[in-house]
């Protein structure tokens, strides 16, 4: 579950506490899952838990998703990372709409396509997202606007179409998405 040149930043490193109340790591390790490692855009598991609600740093269990899904669950957090690819050399961007379609239907998200058009992964999620350019060069693709970003950067996503498009070669980033409902 590794992805080339990426294989070092994706390690996660898990806190709790054993049964005597001490601190310690309860897991060390690669993401939980990826979903859509060989389309445009792969998803890497790493945390996923309760958005509010009593936390029990005894609990051990390994929260990284089985099946990676988009969006997080009904009051639910989700922590992922995810790499975005360019465009593959001689691909047009309508070869690439039933694509998308098919890789957001694998992650449970068809209903969330956005004007494909404007993108052929354009979407829309019920969640607020906090998102970190980790490396790489990269655009937040907006209905009427393209922003480019680098690392460092940081998009706070309110629920709005948006998609990712990126440049000369893949770029990873990290992602905190939190369930809300939208007004």
């Amino acid at each position: 579950m590794s992805y080339p040149g990426f294989e070092d930043a994706m390690r996660r490193v898990i806190t709790g506490d054993g049964p005597d109340a001490q601190s310690l790591i309860i897991l060390d390790g690669p993401p939980a899952n990826v979903a859509n490692a060989v389309n445009p855009a792969s998803l890497f598991e790493i945390w996923h838990d309760a958005a509010n609600g009593p936390l029990d740093p005894k609990q051990t269990q390994d929260r990284g998703e089985t099946i990676p899904m988009l969006c997080p669950s009904p009051g639910q957090v989700k922590v992922r990372w995810f790499v975005v690819n360019p465009l593959p050399e001689g691909v047009t961007p309508e070869q690439i709409k039933p694509l998308a379609r098919e890789a957001f239907k694998a992650i449970g998200a068809e209903a969330c396509i956005a004007d494909q058009d404007k993108h052929a992964a354009m979407h829309r999620t019920h969640s607020l997202d906090i998102i970190a350019v980790l490396s790489g060069d990269v655009s937040l693709v907006l209905d009427t606007s393209e922003t480019r970003l680098k690392p460092g950067n940081i998009v706070i996503q309110r629920g709005t179409a948006h998609a990712w498009r990126a440049h000369g070669g893949p770029a990873l980033m990290l992602a905190v998405l939190i369930d809300r409902d939208l007004a």
